[in-house]
């Protein structure tokens, strides 16, 4: 069963790739003028969010390089403690609004001090799963549409990231 999965999962991709070639050839569409111009558009919105990611990864390397996100996931985890939350992830919801990748190198950073299967190591599985990298989609997103006023989106998120914080401290309880 796993060898056709991993069959059918290498030719997905190519067969779409096919598929779309192949329906834009026979409702006579010039394909390749359509992918340049597609390429063209991506390109311009790769450049005009270029400065906002730029500014967020020096952020986030500056707060983890000077010592802020340790003294910060101190300070906030004395709170955070009393509610099953240990205060080692602290910092790795701060950086993971802002930067998945750098979430990432905070969290393989937590695995070697206390171990994947740890109590530690399963509440920072399941919460890197359950939230997102808020400013940073906000940022991206918007900037390329165009977007000004961002209304609900900013509580939203934050609620939501809230939501998948306690989910993942119960779930963590529970295996």
């Amino acid at each position: 069963m796993l060898n056709v999965l991993a069959n059918i999962s290498s030719i997905i991709i190519p067969a779409i790739i096919f598929y779309i070639v192949a329906y834009g050839l026979i409702h006579k569409c010039n394909v390749y003028e359509v992918f340049i111009a597609g390429a063209k558009d991506g390109f311009k919105t790769v450049f005009g969010i270029m400065p906002t990611l730029v500014a967020l990864m020096v952020a986030v390397g500056v707060l983890r390089a000077s010592g802020f996100l340790t003294f910060f996931g101190e300070m906030v985890g004395s709170l955070t403690d009393y509610i099953g939350f240990p205060a080692p992830l602290v910092p790795v919801v701060f950086v993971k609004m802002f930067s998945s990748s750098a979430a990432t190198g905070l969290v393989l950073d937590i695995f070697k001090n206390y171990g994947p299967d740890s109590h530690i190591g399963l509440i920072t599985s399941i919460m890197l799963s359950c939230t997102e990298t808020i400013f940073y989609t906000m940022s991206v997103y918007f900037i390329a549409a165009k977007v000004t006023k961002t209304r609900y989106t900013l509580a939203g998120a934050l609620i939501a990231t809230l939501a998948g914080l306690f989910a993942s401290v119960i779930l963590a309880g529970y295996m």
